[in-house]
């Protein structure tokens, strides 16, 4: 190998780990110089640019994230490509909401206000855009029925136990669950998660990748660079600068929306724009290549690993440190949350997707966010 030859390769590497080198000297100068960022809020100019400046950064780790993520999907195969990149993923915001759960003033609807916007981002926006983006290039796609309906019939089960159920019930006089209550829900939650693992990965794998002849090269996208284990470090320090500078951007985005007088749910929908963001986009792309079934994995996955692995750490959290937690949603939202799954237990019943069911699911999306700001 000839020196110019050696340069164009460690220059490429330095390119592709810039999500990482950026991340790790953001977080650097965060807890060193910019200790002071987190709690003197006196400078609103600086303070909003060290929140921009923070918040795209971390989104930029999360593609990184991603990105290692798929090296080690197309590594690994389908169904446990999607499940990885979903895992890591959620793993990203169950560190984010404990962390703030864990520090500074208590916001026990921070954890709800998360998860149910992960569900609308994920079963409207990126199921909608998804279908929209497919049809638009496929007219109609195909889909394992299967594996879209033990998905749909998790989701629903769970979200209504987790986020329904707390304000019907009549133990408590809020939204938040007794202890009994908090033990067996997150429990069962748990457990059924588990056991829908072992049906993805094992016993059912089949229902969770493509059925279609002919179907289109299920390739990740993303080549290896180096080897395995050398993504699975990178993809750690890649995953580090988002877990650390959770905790500081948490204190602005609380002290933004107190001045702002901006609804409290804003915060929890900007955690799940941060999450979502690379999953997103991956979604996107998997169905502009005819990968339907792989765009379902990573929406439907991602919704249910918010729900069996979020709520289940949030109630650990809760019980073991008594910090104030209120899962039950509002009216307005259960029924919004309810009209959902309904659609999308539509949407894939078996019949070929098209452009039409992914509009009904951006209108639902459309209306979240509007009674966010006029509920």
């Amino acid at each position: 190998m000839t020196a110019k030859t050696k340069l164009s390769t460690a220059l490429a590497i330095l390119r592709a780990e810039l999500p990482m080198l950026a991340g790790l000297a953001t977080t650097a100068v965060v807890f060193t110089a910019g200790k002071a960022w987190s709690t003197d809020f006196s400078n609103l100019t600086l303070n909003a640019a060290v929140f921009v400046w923070m918040f795209a950064v971390m989104i930029w780790c999360a593609f990184g994230v991603v990105r290692h993520a798929e090296v080690l999907a197309g590594y690994f195969g389908e169904p446990y490509g999607t499940l990885i990149l979903t895992l890591v993923v959620v793993s990203i915001e169950v560190t984010i909401m404990a962390t703030v759960m864990l520090s500074g003033g208590p916001n026990p609807t921070l954890p709800r206000d998360t998860v149910f916007a992960v569900l609308m981002i994920v079963m409207n926006g990126m199921v909608g855009m998804s279908v929209i983006v497919g049809a638009l290039r496929h007219r109609q796609q195909q889909y394992n029925l299967q594996g879209a309906v033990a998905f749909l019939a998790v989701i629903t089960s769970l979200s209504v136990i987790s986020l329904v159920l707390p304000t019907l019930t009549k133990s408590t006089p809020d939204a938040s669950m007794t202890h009994l209550q908090a033990v067996v829900f997150g429990t069962l939650t748990a457990l059924l998660y588990g056991g829908f693992l072992v049906i993805q990965t094992m016993r059912h794998r089949t229902f969770f990748t493509e059925t279609r002849s002919g179907a289109a090269d299920d390739a990740h996208g993303h080549a290896a660079d180096y080897p395995i284990w050398v993504h699975a470090v990178a993809m750690i320090a890649t995953l580090l600068p988002v877990v650390l500078l959770a905790k500081p951007l948490a204190k602005i985005i609380d002290f933004g929306l107190e001045e702002l007088h901006a609804p409290t749910a804003l915060g929890g929908i900007l955690i799940a724009v941060l999450v979502l963001s690379p999953e997103g986009l991956t979604s996107f792309l998997a169905a502009s290549r005819n990968q339907l079934q792989r765009s379902v994995n990573l929406s439907l996955g991602s919704a249910l690993s918010t729900i069996g692995l979020t709520i289940p750490a949030m109630l650990a959290i809760h019980l073991i440190t008594g910090t104030p937690l209120e899962l039950g949603l509002t009216p307005v939202d259960a029924v919004l949350l309810g009209l959902s799954l309904f659609i999308a237990n539509m949407t894939f019943s078996g019949a070929p997707t098209n452009i039409l069911l992914g509009g009904v699911h951006l209108v639902l999306f459309v209306t979240f966010v509007v009674l966010i700001f006029n509920p």
